[in-house]
């Protein structure tokens, strides 16, 4: 089976407080889901159409199904909500390669 991922970049945060209290609450979600962070910082070195200071963060889970139920968990929800507008992101299911 193909393994599933998020991978999501934040394109501008504008609630510092929102997204740590969103951070506090999403990694257990994501983790008790059967998520592995794989990516989670800012880039080295940004290239072509990339944004500098742009947080990014790359998480794998077993399919891309439970990728997509681990968005939609009661905990992850919760995180989504804590955060509410506090940061602008651009977040994609992502098949993997065998």
């Amino acid at each position: 089976m193909k393994k599933g991922y998020w991978v999501v970049a934040y394109q501008s945060v504008s609630d510092e407080e929102a997204l740590k209290a969103y951070t506090d609450l999403a990694i257990p979600a994501i983790e008790a889901a059967g998520g592995r962070f794989i990516v989670r910082g800012f880039a080295e070195e940004v290239v072509e159409a990339g944004i500098a200071g742009q947080r990014t963060a790359v998480i794998e889970f077993e399919s891309v199904k439970r990728a997509v139920d681990a968005y939609h968990s009661e905990g992850y929800v919760r995180a989504r909500k804590v955060l509410n507008n506090g940061a602008v992101r651009d977040f994609r299911f992502v098949e993997g390669l065998e």
